[in-house]
């Protein structure tokens, strides 16, 4: 995955949020399931397959304070552990 990819949700993924914000994740083509934090919530929530990965990681850094250095890697890794089991597609740029 590189910085263009522009994430998406897989529209049968089933989000369900809890308590505090917390969420799990739900693949109904495999039954693969993910819990996340409330950041994660919010990256899910922006993949809309027109942002980017800078685009989501800047906007994490403007609704979270206290933010680490690593954010950007940290969301992309995340992304990308989403992509390869099937709860995120990428739209590319045709540049």
């Amino acid at each position: 995955m590189n910085q263009i990819d522009k994430p998406i949700a897989n529209p049968i993924v089933v989000l369900r949020e809890e308590f505090d914000d917390w969420a799990v994740l739900f693949n109904a083509d495999n039954a693969a399931a993910v819990g996340t934090n409330p950041v994660g919530v919010a990256v899910w929530k922006l993949m809309d397959g027109k942002k980017d990965i800078e685009g989501i990681v800047s906007e994490i850094k403007n609704r979270f304070e206290d933010t680490p250095d690593a954010v950007g890697e940290e969301i992309a890794a995340f992304v990308g552990i989403l992509a390869e089991n099937g709860f995120v597609g990428l739209e590319q740029d045709s540049k």
